[in-house]
């Protein structure tokens, strides 16, 4: 009976021990983000409820299997699973306390401070050290777990004696992930880019949506993503339109007639950007920036507080100016000229004949529109 009774006790007391402490732990937590609605760490805390049974539970199995006394063919396999359990859960905890940590620091970052921009550094700066603190805590538990098994001791001092060369070996072999890796840190550090920038690469134009150790993802105003190495942004020029202060001068072009009004389009210009919420009032203007034989080209300069605002602005004044100009100077859109050519000092114009059979010289047409 003794020998029944002494695993039941062992095992259920520990599971059972393992829940309450969970039950209370979670309790405190709960009461201690009622009490504290500034900060979320508490809240946060209570995401690593799970891997913290676990361990509590892998760790009073462990301390207590010798007292059960059972399935003792089977005592280090056994042994050996519990300390595995252990070693992932902890690591497991680990990161789920340092995501908690990390991710109230910058709330409370993010409420102190209105700069956009440096709220999207330090985004960018977390995200990728999280990311750095997850991977080296799985390492270091994947190792421990190694460690644990007899085999695994023998072949790492055969590895150190030959970690040079296997150093170098992975070195060049890894030589684009090390380098991307080096270049991820450099943007995090060095404000190259941030989550949330609006950028422009290769033709292409979006937002930086999520940045890692290797690679960078850029959604496109179409809703595409484009994945790059994050190598790239430490070895080719691109435009980030997020630098500096977010504001921005966009530019707009029509062709026009030459007896365009030109005066009459720039008190348009300003009529059309008073009514327009994008337009920030920082300025405005146009000026004619260049000529073809048949139309001129009118250039508008028009301000905005960011990338989003700019491009509202532009679609506006393009479209109303159009509509302006066709409705009230029609003589202004481009035309095509049918005009004969001229003919060259002391030549004779050309002779035809009509449909009754007789000839007459061919007259010079005036010039006319489409």
């Amino acid at each position: 009976m003794e020998n029944l009774l002494r695993p039941v006790i062992v095992v259920g007391g520990s599971v059972v021990l393992t829940f309450l402490i969970g039950w209370a732990t979670d309790r405190l937590l709960c009461k201690a983000d009622r009490r504290h609605p500034e900060t979320s760490l508490w809240g946060l805390l209570r995401r690593g409820r799970i891997p913290y049974q676990l361990v509590l539970c892998a760790a009073m199995l462990r301390g207590s299997y010798d007292q059960a006394q059972m399935l003792q063919d089977h005592k280090v396999g056994i042994g050996r699973t519990l300390t595995l359990v252990l070693i992932g859960s902890a690591a497991w905890l680990v990161i789920r306390i340092a995501g908690a940590v990390v991710e109230t620091s910058y709330s409370h970052y993010a409420r102190m401070h209105r700069d956009a921009a440096r709220v999207r550094r330090v985004r960018t700066q977390v995200s990728l050290i999280m990311r750095v603190v997850s991977a080296v805590v799985g390492v270091v538990a994947a190792a421990a777990m190694l460690l644990t098994f007899p085999a695994m001791r023998a072949a790492g001092a055969s590895l150190l004696a030959s970690a040079g060369i296997l150093g170098i070996v992975a070195g060049v072999a890894a030589q684009s992930t090390l380098s991307n890796l080096f270049a991820g840190l450099q943007i995090a550090f060095g404000d190259m880019v941030r989550i949330g920038d609006t950028v422009v690469v290769d033709g292409e134009w979006g937002t930086v949506e999520e940045i890692t150790l290797t690679f960078l993802t850029v959604r496109t105003w179409d809703e595409r993503r484009i994945t790059m190495p994050v190598s790239y942004f430490t070895s080719k020029p691109f435009e980030n339109w997020s630098r500096g202060t977010p504001q921005m001068t966009g530019i707009v072009y029509w062709h026009v007639d030459h007896a365009a009004p030109v005066e009459a389009m720039r008190e348009k210009l300003r009529d059309i950007l008073r009514e327009c919420p994008a337009w920030d009032g920082r300025a405005c203007g146009l000026d004619v920036t260049d000529t073809t034989p048949n139309t001129m080209q009118v250039r508008a300069l028009v301000t905005a507080k960011d990338s989003d605002d700019i491009w509202t602005v532009r679609v506006r004044v393009r479209e109303e100016m159009i509509r302006w100009l066709w409705e009230e100077h029609p003589y202004a859109l481009p035309r095509v000229n049918t005009a004969n050519a001229a003919l060259a000092p002391g030549r004779l114009p050309a002779q035809s004949s009509s449909p009754d059979g007789s000839a007459h010289r061919a007259t010079e047409s005036p010039r006319t529109g489409r």
